[in-house]
Parts: structure tokens; C-alpha cells; sequence
């Protein structure tokens, strides 16, 4: 998503609503001297490629958001993530990126996603300190 989508992006999401390209427009202009068409062909893009739907309003349309910015950020990481000839290599160079705050939320999105049933499991002190597990054996060496 290029600079000017993410910026009319960041309003439907935001306003978490349909919303007219005049709205956008208007929005816009506190920032930026930008056209009506400018912003209409933008969210007409954004249709094409799926991050919005519309319907017809008169002779206007509404948009709105077909994900969330989660979902969106999600799937970038993926993208990203899936190119790597090695994905465990990027995934550690990624971690050792994150700050303290983003560790914790990563730490809370591995227990939201692994469920109530695990939430008793012993934790993998290997995973939250980013060094070995002390006492761990490695895989495959038959302890």
C-alpha cells in the first residue's frame, strides 16, 4: 500500500464507518493540498484491490474498510515473513527488533492464540528471554 492509500486507509479505519470521499477529502486537507479526484481514484484503487467495499450512495459511493489495520499489519508481517529462506532466522532477528513493550503484547498474543487450555502450561523460558532453556535438551540428541 503506497504512502497516499495508507493515508486514506488510516481515516476508514479510524472512522470505522462507511464513509464518502468528500469526508476523506475534507480530512485530507487539514494535512495536504490534495484533489477530489485524487482521493476518488485512491478509494476506487483501494476497491480493486479489496481493502474496501462499496455502495452506491446517489451518484457517489460510501466505502468501507473490508479488514481491520490488525489484519492488514498481519498480513504484511506474513508476507514478509513467508519470502525468508530462513523463517526461524527472521523471526529472531524480528524479536531481538521488539522493545519491551512489543515483547509483552507478543507474549500475550501467544497465549490468546494458544487458548485457556495452555494457559496453566509451564512457560518456555527460551522463548521469553531469547536465550537456551537451562536444563533443555536439543532436539534430536536423544536425552
Amino acid at each position: 500500500m503506497g504512502e497516499l492509500e495508507d493515508a486514506v486507509m488510516t481515516r476508514v479505519w479510524k472512522w470505522n464507518r462507511p464513509v464518502t470521499v468528500r469526508e476523506v477529502l475534507e480530512d485530507l486537507q487539514q494535512e495536504r493540498s490534495i484533489a477530489y479526484t485524487t482521493v476518488m481514484t485512491v478509494l476506487d484503487n483501494l476497491h480493486q484491490k479489496g481493502w474496501v467495499r462499496r455502495e452506491a450512495e446517489g451518484r457517489a459511493y460510501r466505502y468501507e474498510a473490508v479488514s481491520t489495520r490488525a489484519a492488514y499489519a498481519a498480513a504484511l508481517m506474513n508476507d514478509a515473513w513467508s519470502q525468508s529462506d530462513n523463517p526461524a532466522a527472521a523471526l529472531v532477528a524480528f524479536f531481538g527488533m521488539m522493545s519491551e513493550e512489543q515483547r509483552h503484547s507478543l507474549r500475550d498474543a501467544v497465549r490468546i492464540v494458544q487458548g485457556p487450555e495452555t494457559a496453566e502450561a509451564p512457560r518456555d523460558t527460551a522463548v521469553e528471554t531469547g536465550g537456551e532453556n537451562p536444563g533443555s535438551a536439543p532436539e534430536g540428541d536423544g536425552r
